[in-house]
């Protein structure tokens, strides 16, 4: 990856983070849901860091993709409310 790629990924995971968190902060009646999300149906950037984006899980019910979704619902969809290690 050039410098010109590398620039441009982290303006783009900057932009996915903000928006989560202008989204979170407006839904305050939602939390990150851990281990549920689908492939490429991921709320925002993976917590190992693989992608810096939304819709960029390669896998379903990956313990490090979070989906956000209504307070006290996680445990009961087979989620965790923080990644796995």
């Amino acid at each position: 990856m050039n410098k010109r790629h590398a620039l441009l990924a982290t303006a783009f995971a900057t932009v996915c983070i903000a928006g989560l968190g202008t989204a979170h902060a407006a839904d305050s009646d939602k939390e990150k849901c851990f281990g549920i999300a689908k492939a490429g149906q991921n709320d925002c950037a993976s917590v190992t860091g693989t992608h810096s984006c939304a819709g960029q899980a390669k896998k379903d019910k990956d313990p490090t993709e979070f989906k956000l979704v209504a307070k006290g619902t996680c445990t009961q969809m087979g989620g965790k409310m923080s990644a796995s290690k």
